[in-house]
């Protein structure tokens, strides 16, 4: 406004700067409320007359044009910030509903389990979203902690709906069944129950006891062992199962295998969304070699320097969702 203001004075009359003054009450809607916006309406329009007088254009129409410009886009920007205002009541009431089906969904895992230290990190790929189709839960059983991470296939509510299915199934069947291959088998059989054969589920359950952790892997990303020197093991089963929900082909499900966990070691299960993540040259994210980022004696501070690390590399918003779920032998 200032600036139209000291054109129009220098370039008099003959240009018509004078309604572009009105780009003051135009543009305070985007940032202010109504008091602000009325009172940067107020200023545009003395404004508007003090040019009009200066400019001898008191009398002529295009003045008169001028000053009604500026009090209709001042009511507008008055209507604007109205509807603004109830747009955000409207935002922020999702978002409480959001937070809260992410609190029953998807718990705080305890930071504490046994001998173990756990720590989650998740980013969603949808902006302004804090839940999605990746799933995690730690049990402290009488068996052992039992842990699950998981990817259900596809976005959105039925993605989120799913997740919840097998969340629901796993809490219950980790606390009942005293082999983690029987928990297994009860997940994929309640998932297959729920699901129309077209969506599925990747997962890979554990089980930490005795010095060593247990696996299921229902075709999903292996995990990564950290040793206490520093080594990284990726352990793998033998041969390959289906993901939960893909039961009716009649493949042999899952069968466990067992690795070292020991004092000092650590173990991180993750989702696609990070080893799939690319750079612009098309390079998939490294996640092995940033294995020394997870040294920081705080867990949740481990993660979130992998996490940044990993938006790094991708240097712009995920293209899928992506979780991590890091277990330390206290």
């Amino acid at each position: 406004m200032g600036a139209v203001a000291v054109a129009d004075v220098v370039a008099g009359p003959s240009l018509g700067f004078l309604p572009l003054v009105s780009v003051g009450p135009a543009f305070a809607p985007l940032v202010g409320g109504w008091k602000r916006t009325a009172c940067v309406g107020g200023l545009s329009l003395l404004l508007c007359i003090a040019l009009g007088w200066v400019d001898d254009l008191t009398d002529m129409r295009r003045g008169a044009m001028a000053v009604g410009s500026v009090l209709g886009v001042t009511v507008a920007g008055l209507v604007a910030v109205s509807m603004r205002r109830k747009r955000e009541a409207e935002l922020e009431s999702v978002r409480s509903i959001a937070e809260a089906a992410q609190r029953v969904l998807l718990k705080p895992v305890p930071k504490l389990a046994g001998r173990l230290r756990a720590a989650v990190s998740y980013t969603s790929a949808v902006a302004e979203a804090r839940i999605g189709g990746d799933l995690y839960e730690v049990v402290a059983a009488p068996q052992g902690v039992r842990v699950i991470v998981g990817d259900v296939q596809g976005k959105g509510l039925e993605a989120v709906e799913t997740a919840a299915l097998v969340l629901g199934a796993f809490r219950e069947a980790a606390l009942d069944e005293a082999d983690l291959e029987e928990v297994g088998n009860r997940l994929a059989r309640s998932v297959d129950r729920q699901l129309d054969g077209e969506r599925f589920v990747t997962a890979v359950l554990a089980e930490v006891s005795a010095h060593q952790v247990t696996f299921l892997n229902f075709g999903h990303p292996p995990p990564m062992l950290v040793r206490d020197d520093g080594t990284v093991d990726l352990p793998e089963p033998e041969t390959h199962a289906l993901p939960l929900g893909l039961g009716a082909h009649g493949v042999a499900g899952p069968q466990p295998y067992r690795a070292g966990f020991l004092p000092g070691d650590q173990l991180l299960l993750y989702t696609d969304g990070i080893i799939e993540a690319r750079d612009r040259g098309g390079r998939f994210y490294p996640l092995a070699e940033r294995a020394h980022l997870l040294k920081e004696q705080d867990p949740e501070a481990a993660l979130e320097t992998l996490r940044q690390d990993l938006l790094q590399h991708m240097n712009g918003p995920l293209q899928d969702d992506a979780a991590m779920l890091l277990l330390r032998y206290r």
